[in-house]
């Protein structure tokens, strides 16, 4: 039999902390393989195997109950790879859509900025003035 180890030498491995483990073992993310006399539970290699794919999974954006959904798939070698490239591609349109709203605010910072002549009194800020929603109202008084 393979050497297990227990929960806090796999988090400490995975730079994760314990409770996120016992976290992602309540929801059925990973699963001891067995417990000792004292209650502790012991992890394989199987178990670092999903941990890894689990931290790799978030690092691309995935949420947790997405990286469940793929790891069910892969679970059962009979499943169509079409449902991995299903939640693959609604993934990269979320990205897109934050991509878009990520622009639109950055296009929008950088007008009001444009404005902001860069010192003086923040009474006659455009910035802070298109925040409190009052930019037309100084706008207006200016001209």
């Amino acid at each position: 039999m393979k050497n297990h180890v227990t929960i806090g030498r796999l988090a400490r491995e995975a730079g994760l902390a314990a409770e996120t483990l016992r976290y992602y073992e309540r929801i059925g993310l990973i699963r001891p393989v067995q417990r000792t006399q004292s209650n502790y539970r012991l992890y394989d290699e199987e178990s670092e195997a999903r941990l890894r794919f689990i931290r790799r999974a978030q690092n691309l954006g995935f949420s947790l109950a997405e990286v469940k959904e793929l790891l069910d798939i892969s679970s059962r070698p009979e499943n169509d790879m079409g449902a991995v490239k299903e939640i693959a591609q609604a993934k990269i349109a979320d990205i897109e859509d934050k991509i878009a709203d990520l622009q639109r605010m950055r296009d929008a910072l950088e007008s009001i900025s444009e404005r902001c002549p860069g010192h003086g009194s923040v009474e006659g800020c455009p910035i802070l003035a298109s925040l409190a929603g009052v930019e037309k109202t100084l706008e207006q008084a200016q001209g």
